[in-house]
């Protein structure tokens, strides 16, 4: 990786690619349309038939190595996909992490990247670099040592972001909280902060109003259905405090635990399931209220949600618990040019803030100064180039093996 640009990159994700587009996916694609030499290999997280198994779904395993789809103003052979399968627990096989991270540099090399940057997103490439020493960024999106885990998990996770910070040679973050925690110290360097952003013009286009989308007036919340984030009681009295009124419509993957799922379904709230990035500005725009039922804690603390630039970029008033992001967004005067209503309340107000809004409806006051996808592919481009470059932009670190 030379003369300031993007070359070689091998990406670590947390999450597959696939149609439900997140951070990773936005700042790839506008990583490889904005340099037309760079290639890019992404690994996602392994299959894990065990996993599977216990959850009562088909045990399926990794589709290993093989072209990424199309991408416009993408030529073909530049995006590639890797997938691996965790045969069993790390318990039985402490081994597993390492072997996959070799897998990982024999995929490199079989789709001709020799010299790559690592991109670490999910603190498991610390066994990556370990095994390559390839330069590295760690680009911390979320506090995953302040999630609850059972212990041992917990301990790996802190082991492996010890050593991805010592390793890495640029460390990014994507909230002033995660840069408050990660770095500034002798261990870790500065760090550099590239905020998610979102494609305005693609969320200002009108939509014609979703099928599945109940009719009524709804309060939608897009992302991620996840315990880690998502306040399953919240739900489950907001629909209650709307029944007769409206709809709670959670648009997004759903990772919840079979329990959590089933309560939510009796209660009546809607689930859409995945839905493709280009499909969810409509769910927003035939929104009467858009909302964020997050649990409050350390965890959530350190997001920077892409709901709160998706949100901004429609307009619709928003109801939140008092998360990060969305609690400095509050205003009661949306339509001035700042961005639309955001109310800030707490679990037990948050059921009838909803249900005002949706028996009150107010027009859409979209913001002026949302942060867009590409400023944030211009800011994460100069960190990869800096860290391919010769010699680590703050000094050699050394590179700690987790265990």
């Amino acid at each position: 990786m030379t003369g300031g640009g993007v070359r070689d990159v091998v990406l670590v994700s947390l999450e597959p690619w696939d149609d439900v587009w997140r951070r990773n996916q936005h700042l790839a694609a506008g990583l490889l349309r904005r340099f037309p030499r760079a290639r890019l290999l992404v690994v996602e997280p392994p299959r894990d038939p065990v996993h599977d198994a216990l959850r009562r779904t088909r045990p399926r395993t990794g589709l290993g190595l093989r072209a990424g789809p199309p991408l416009d103003g993408v030529a073909p052979s530049r995006l590639w996909l890797l997938q691996q399968t965790k045969w069993w627990p790390r318990r039985a096989d402490p081994g597993g992490d390492r072997r996959r991270a070799a897998g990982v540099r024999r995929a490199a090399a079989r789709v001709g990247l020799r010299q790559p940057v690592l991109w670490a997103n999910d603190p498991g490439a610390a066994d990556v670099l370990a095994v390559t020493g390839w330069p590295a960024v760690y680009d911390v999106t979320d506090d995953w040592a302040s999630a609850h885990r059972a212990p041992a998990e917990h301990a790996r996770i802190v082991a492996a972001e010890a050593a991805l910070l010592a390793g890495a040679r640029e460390v990014t973050v994507c909230s002033p909280a995660l840069a408050a925690r990660k770095g500034g110290d002798q261990t870790t360097g500065p760090v550099t902060l590239v905020t998610n952003g979102v494609d305005v013009d693609a969320y200002r286009r009108p939509r014609p109003r979703p099928a599945d989308l109940p009719a009524g007036p709804c309060a939608v919340y897009v992302g991620t259905l996840h315990g880690d984030r998502l306040d399953v009681d919240l739900c489950v009295r907001t629909q209650a405090a709307l029944a007769g009124t409206g709809n709670l419509v959670l648009v997004g993957p759903v990772a919840l635990d079979r329990d959590e799922e089933a309560r939510l379904r009796a209660a009546g709230v809607v689930l859409t399931g995945a839905r493709p990035f280009d499909a969810v500005p409509g769910y927003l725009q035939h929104a009467v209220a858009l909302v964020v039922p997050h649990v409050v804690d350390a965890f959530t603390d350190s997001l920077d949600p892409l709901k709160l630039y998706e949100y901004r970029a429609v307009g619709r008033p928003v109801v939140t618990t008092p998360v990060a992001g969305f609690r400095d967004q509050v205003s009661s005067d949306g339509g001035t040019g700042g961005g639309p209503s955001v109310t800030s309340v707490d679990a037990t107000a948050f059921p009838s803030a909803v249900r005002e809004l949706l028996t009150q409806p107010a027009p859409s006051a979209p913001a002026d100064d949302v942060p867009t996808w590409e400023g944030q592919v211009t800011r994460f481009a100069a960190v990869l180039a800096r860290a391919g470059a010769a010699e680590p932009a703050h000094g050699a670190r050394h590179v700690a093996t987790p265990r």
